[in-house]
């Protein structure tokens, strides 16, 4: 049925960091529920300055892909059917495919992703996400590709006049879990299942130090409470881990949801001298095991579901999309309710010089 709804601190350079983060538009977080009986569910909300228009969109094996970056693109042809959040129309910024990888792109103003030299292809950071769900079955897949990093990744800036700059979380089946972050124009990769929780600035590894900080204070004694990304990273770290464990995916699913609307912000919040802290637009959950995809509009007060098994991935089949933009939404089962369209266009990057 479909429904028209209207519209830390550990040290003085941690604090530093906390205290002047450069002004962006958007804050969001991912985390990762590890349950018993193979039960892993991922979560994260889109927090941005303004609605960008989010639809999803059903891409089926055999596309042939253009990473949208000049002079020297990087092409593919996708081996793996995904079900994707589409980002003003111009870039994969989540999803889930077939086999059940994730992938989650987050704001990250500290990222760097060099220059290139002309000897690597470039690509499009608005179709990183999607190379990754064309391409590979698992993390550790996905990790030993990027590691020889095949291409140079450009950022454009996007409809919104930010520029396109994120770092990329992934999950599987299996819990295993991977981060990846350009710093200085060096790629750095955080692997394995303790990497359950993502937000925004500082940089990875800054997070885990501060998150080490609200560990030794010991949780429910004390936890920081601001939108901040560091705050948010805390909370989350910390109840991901907290909610009981269990193989009932229904009350599992309840669960991991109750965390990231705990981290989310406030529809319509703003904090004066804090861009960098914006409203909850929607929030997505991945079911691992059964794969399902779940949908929840900060706007809506109905979550809808795709299971993923209910989706046709053959190749030689169309393109199918689920519009969402301008206040459309759905509730239960929306696998139907996808219709054939033109897949959109990744946004184009050029090299500056």
């Amino acid at each position: 049925m479909r429904h028209n709804i209207v519209n830390l601190v550990v040290t003085s350079v941690a604090v530093t960091c906390l205290a002047f983060l450069p002004a962006v538009s958007c804050a969001c977080t991912r985390c990762i529920y590890l349950g018993p009986e193979n039960t892993v569910i991922a979560a994260r909300s889109m927090d941005w300055a303004e609605d960008p228009g989010t639809n999803l969109y059903c891409f089926p094996r055999g596309m042939k892909r253009n990473g949208a970056a000049v002079p020297d693109s990087f092409t593919w042809t996708s081996k793996y059917g995904s079900i994707v959040c589409a980002f003003y129309e111009v870039s994969t910024v989540d999803g889930m495919n077939e086999k059940g990888l994730v992938a989650n792109v987050l704001y990250l103003v500290e990222s760097d992703y060099g220059k290139p030299d002309g000897r690597k292809p470039t690509l499009s950071i608005s179709a990183w996400a999607q190379y990754v769900l064309d391409n590979f079955a698992t993390v550790a897949e996905a990790v030993d590709a990027l590691r020889q990093e095949p291409f140079v990744i450009i950022a454009p800036v996007l409809p919104n006049g930010a520029v396109g700059q994120g770092h990329l979380a992934l999950s599987d089946p299996t819990g295993d879990s991977a981060i990846f972050e350009y710093i200085q124009g060096k790629l750095i990769i955080h692997h394995g299942r303790e990497y359950q929780v993502m937000t925004n600035s500082p940089s990875f590894d800054q997070q885990l130090a501060l998150n080490k900080y609200w560990e030794q204070i010991g949780g429910l004694t004390f936890l920081p409470g601001t939108n901040r990304a560091a705050d948010r990273f805390a909370r989350a770290s910390f109840y991901i881990n907290a909610i009981p464990k269990t193989d009932v995916h229904k009350r599992a699913v309840a669960s991991v949801f109750s965390v990231i609307r705990g981290v989310s912000v406030p529809l319509g919040f703003t904090t004066p001298g804090q861009p960098n802290i914006s409203s909850t637009i929607w929030r997505t959950l991945y079911d691992h095991e059964k794969k399902i995809f779940y949908f929840d509009s900060a706007t809506s007060p109905t979550v809808f579901w795709i299971p993923l098994a209910d989706m046709d991935f053959n190749e030689g089949g169309p393109v199918k999309k689920l519009t969402l933009s301008g206040g459309e939404t759905c509730s239960g089962n929306a696998a139907a309710m996808f219709v054939k369209a033109e897949p959109f266009k990744f946004l184009p990057a050029e090299l500056k010089n």
